[in-house]
């Protein structure tokens, strides 16, 4: 038997089909069939016919020709050719097969976009000005409706983003839309018609496989043109998005994924987008572990901005709970042998659940779905994952079904769906900081981009523990409660003695408690009290005298060259 093929098959890939045709894959929507050969097969001669009178030893009863089978849009076509022209056959198969390809991946190619930004970021330490702006580009792909999706760190505080298609020399000023910061992707559109010609939008496929083919396209940094990367779906699981400091579903695959691939497409062996390019894991136990943003949540953020005209973001359920693995929690909880589910720990006050569900609640099902005491869910043939899925999957507004077990009786609740609002916000979503300044002081709300800004990249080792543990443990005991902290103090006579008190929270004004920043500023500004007494952690105190303490606010604010004693927003 002769066996000629035209390719490799990748590491991973799906194990080979028994060899007995050539499969000619015409995708749908093009007029010309879009050919992958995926083998030649030469097979053995047909058996002669059983009746012995017509065997001759060494000799065949008549000229044999090979056969190749040809799958074209599911039907079967039998194609016979003589022996000796099977090797030009196939090699012109496989040229048609080259072609096709070509033609199937040129359109996508072109759809693949370069971005160009430029940020202007803001100065947590001096939040009445911005840093000095700095340009980045990263890459982006082209989809139906006249718009482009690139990730949402690429444009992150942009003042400027400019598009440039491959082979082109022209930048074009693009629009930003929408900007999902939990999902890490943006929305972009471009006026000029121009760039619109010649463009074939990318289609989406469906969520792939373990150990699918996956190309990612892009522009990542060593050189100035499109870049192609080759690897395998490795693992689908629900992972932690850096920037947007949240978890949903993602793709891990062992295709290089480097600086400037950011917001490139992931394209699988059918030229369909299955997912965006948006991190990888840097580290010196691994090596080529990148991350890929996968269609369901692709989709979920179109549909959000096309539904609401803006991006609302994924719901998430208001509690922390434990998992029921062990038989002994599961008995003193009243669980029935066949029941399964996790416990409540915590319910968050801000959120719509804290009306009707209660620690030591058992959640034993969301939307019909039952939960196991591991808290996943079944997922696809063979694979579970954990029940936090079910909850993106819903629109903010939505409503859900949630059935738990109180005091041994199951009780079924339908609850509406909002996002999460953290004590300590994880962005501040392109909005300048806010911040109050009255003798020196300069007040302001805590957020992580705060606290990577004074401690850097470790600010989980290097922020003070206090704040840590709002960061990390506390809930929110009202929508609007905000953290507020003395950042610095700009020293003049007014202050003296109170210099070294840095990133300190203030607890109370004149005893009253400091609810968020523009309570604070709202009270310290109408107060008519002798002094200004100012409670902040470790016990300490701050004790101004009103008068001078205002009089020389005006002082301050002219030396540091500060155009007003508090943000836009706290004026309002």
């Amino acid at each position: 038997m002769c066996r000629e093929t035209n390719r490799k098959r990748k590491r991973g890939g799906r194990p080979e089909t028994q060899p007995a045709e050539t499969a000619v894959d015409e995708s749908a929507g093009t007029s010309q069939p879009n050919i992958d050969v995926t083998e030649v097969v030469n097979p053995s001669p047909k058996p002669a016919s059983s009746d012995h009178r017509g065997r001759r030893r060494g000799r065949s009863t008549k000229k044999h020709e090979n056969e190749v089978s040809v799958n074209n849009n599911s039907k079967t076509l039998t194609v016979s050719v003589p022996a000796g022209l099977s090797g030009e056959v196939t090699a012109a198969l496989m040229d048609v097969s080259r072609e096709g390809s070509m033609a199937r991946a040129l359109p996508a190619m072109d759809a693949v976009v370069k971005v160009f930004c430029v940020h202007t970021e803001p100065n947590f330490s001096l939040p009445w000005q911005r840093k000095r702006q700095f340009s980045s580009s990263s890459s982006g792909f082209v989809i139906k409706g006249r718009r482009v999706l690139t990730n949402a760190h690429s444009v992150e505080h942009y003042t400027q983003v400019k598009l440039k298609k491959r082979g082109s020399d022209t930048k074009y000023v693009a629009t930003v839309l929408a900007i999902g910061t939990e999902c890490d992707i943006a929305l972009l559109t471009v006026d000029d018609d121009e760039f619109w010609d010649g463009v074939q939008p990318v289609e989406f496929g469906d969520l792939p496989a373990l150990q699918d083919a996956v190309t990612v396209v892009g522009y990542p940094i060593g050189g100035d043109t499109i870049s192609v990367t080759s690897g395998v779906v490795s693992r689908i699981e629900i992972l932690p998005y850096v920037h947007g400091s949240t978890e949903l579903l993602g793709l891990q695959i062992d295709a290089a994924i480097n600086s400037g691939n950011s917001g490139g497409p992931a394209f699988n062996d059918k030229g369909n987008c299955v997912g965006i390019a948006f991190q990888s894991l840097k580290h010196e136990d691994v090596e080529n572990i990148g991350y890929v943003i996968p269609t369901p949540v692709i989709m979920h953020f179109i549909q959000d901005y096309e539904k609401n005209g803006g991006y609302t973001g994924f719901p998430v359920l208001g509690v922390e709970w434990q998992k029921m693995e062990n038989p002994d929690l599961r008995l003193s909880s009243g669980m029935k042998p066949d029941q399964k589910g996790v416990r409540i720990r915590r319910v968050d006050p801000t959120s719509p659940e804290f009306e009707v569900l209660k620690p030591s609640d058992i959640i034993l099902s969301f939307d019909g779905v039952d939960i196991a005491n591991d808290g996943t869910v079944p997922f696809r043939r063979g694979e579970r994952i954990g029940f936090s899925y079910l909850v993106s999957q819903k629109h903010t507004g939505d409503s859900a079904v949630i059935k738990v077990l109180r005091d041994s009786q199951a009780v079924k609740f339908n609850i509406k769906l909002s996002t999460h609002r953290r004590l300590i916000p994880a962005h501040i979503k392109g909005k300048p900081p806010s911040y109050y300044i009255i003798a020196g002081f300069v007040f302001t709300a805590v957020s992580v981009p705060y606290l990577r800004s004074e401690y850097g990249k470790d600010y989980e080792c290097e922020a003070p523990v206090k704040l840590l543990e709002k960061l990390l443990h506390e809930l929110p005991q009202s929508p609007d409660e905000q953290i507020v902290v003395v950042s610095q103090v700009l020293v003049a006579d007014i202050n003296i003695g109170y210099e070294d008190i840095v990133n300190t929270q203030v607890h109370a004004f004149n005893g009253q408690p400091v609810k968020n920043l523009k309570s604070l500023a709202r009270m310290a500004e109408s107060c008519t009290d002798k002094y200004l007494k100012f409670d902040l952690e470790y016990q300490q105190i701050v004790v101004l005298q009103t008068t001078n303490a205002k009089a020389a606010t005006l002082d301050i604010l002219s030396t540091h060259c500060i155009p007003s004693a508090m943000s836009e927003d706290l004026k309002a």
